[in-house]
């Protein structure tokens, strides 16, 4: 059992909050701490926002090597331009997935599997977190290490914090770090992602902090290169998203050729004897079996597309990432890691490209619905107010927007 890190106390804590950017962060949808309403103030004189930042800092404990670290830190303009240049997952389920779920990852998921079995195991037993699941995150966050961003965290939290359009994003993020780096546990000049995260698994600060296992028990947590602490503390950050032991994911369906498709959706869970009925069987025809759950039925790409059961333990992936694409890839993966086949892709129906999208969010906003910004993405707004509009023109409601439903809009 590894060595955990004592977290930053606070006089309150708030639950995870809504992500608005984790479609396009991979680990950006954490356990925050609550601040008073003038610490959540941005912009303005820099100087005077950073003493802002110092006092909270002391209030929370932090000593003379945070508040050197923070003294020296100042606005990179670079992160900026990524904040504003990001676009969310504009690729379909097929294109992201056969893209990200590489022979390199797979091989390398495998090797890495077994070179660090009894690490994984450890963390199975304490976390009730399957292998596959952890390294699953591992590979799409950096390639198992390799890629972990050369920005200066720091700079990057105190510029987003300060910048006034997602602060409540990173402002909370600022006091983590500069404990950690006055605790020794990661340098003042710690490198990372544009947007805040470190080491092989994307961890931000808070979770760093609040989640960190010292795996090999060289009595430091050091995510950037120790593999054992890269492996226990991200499965502990999976568990503190409500994982359950022992249970599924996904599980990949074979659908019939016609059902209730408005009973389809994530959400909508149903115990698998159900969906059985209604003709839905395992990707090779046999019945599918009651595990005693229930799960609810993804179509990525609409009813002619790939399908999958998912669980509740499915909920966790859009908690690390909220983009649904990213998510059904992340455990998609996981699958294939575990040993499931390679997912048939079926022939689902053409899509509609960005400019579509574009209009036909429009029209769905003039109808009354909330697509969030037009911005030809299919994020869950815009799938819901499809599954409505589909279900009151008679079309199979499978929220995946095609030309015939923007004809008929």
């Amino acid at each position: 059992m590894g060595t955990h890190l004592q977290p930053l106390e606070y006089p309150s804590r708030k639950q995870p909050i809504g992500r608005l950017c984790c479609k396009i962060l991979p680990a950006l949808c954490l356990i925050t701490t609550a601040l008073p309403a003038a610490a959540q103030q941005c912009g303005g004189d820099f100087n005077a926002w950073k003493q802002g930042v110092s006092a909270e800092a002391t209030a929370a404990g932090v000593g003379a090597v945070g508040h050197e670290a923070l003294s020296a830190s100042g606005i990179d303009d670079k992160v900026l331009a990524r904040d504003r240049a990001q676009s969310v997952f504009s690729q379909t389920f097929i294109q992201f997935s056969n893209r990200m779920i590489s022979a390199y990852r797979l091989k390398q998921g495998a090797a890495n599997l077994n070179k660090y079995a009894d690490v994984f195991a450890n963390a199975e037993r304490e976390f009730g977190v399957q292998p596959a699941v952890i390294a699953a995150f591992w590979a799409l966050e950096t390639d198992f290490g390799a890629v972990q961003g050369d920005f200066h965290t720091l700079n990057a939290l105190v510029t987003l914090s300060h910048d006034c359009r997602r602060p409540q994003l990173f402002r909370p993020q600022i006091v983590p770090l500069l404990t950690l780096i006055d605790r020794g546990v990661v340098p003042a000049d710690v490198k990372g992602a544009w947007a805040g995260e470190i080491g092989q698994t994307q961890i931000l600060p808070s979770d760093y902090l609040a989640r960190g296992v010292d795996g090999d028990g060289d009595g430091l947590v050091d995510l950037r290169n120790s593999a054992p602490d890269v492996i226990m503390t991200t499965a502990n950050k999976i568990l503190s998203r409500g994982w359950k032991r022992d249970q599924p994911w996904i599980a990949e369906v074979r659908l019939p050729d016609d059902m209730p498709w408005d009973q389809t959706g994530r959400t909508n869970k149903l115990p698998p004897a159900q969906w059985a009925q209604w003709g839905v069987t395992n990707p090779d025809g046999t019945p599918l079996v009651d595990n005693g759950l229930k799960a609810g039925l993804a179509l990525p790409m609409g009813h002619k597309g790939p399908a999958f059961l998912t669980y509740d333990n499915f909920d966790v992936y859009l908690e690390w990432n909220q983009s649904f694409t990213y998510a059904l890839t992340a455990a998609n993966l996981a699958a294939r890691l575990a040993g499931a086949p390679q997912f048939d892709p079926r022939n689902p129906e053409p899509g509609l490209n960005g400019d579509q999208m574009r209009v036909l969010q429009t029209k769905l906003e003039a109808k009354g619905y909330d697509v969030g910004t037009v911005d030809g993405i299919l994020g869950t707004n815009t799938r819901e107010a499809i599954r409505k509009e589909q279900m009151r023109l008679a079309l199979p409601v499978d929220g995946w927007p095609t030309p015939e439903l923007l004809a008929k809009l």
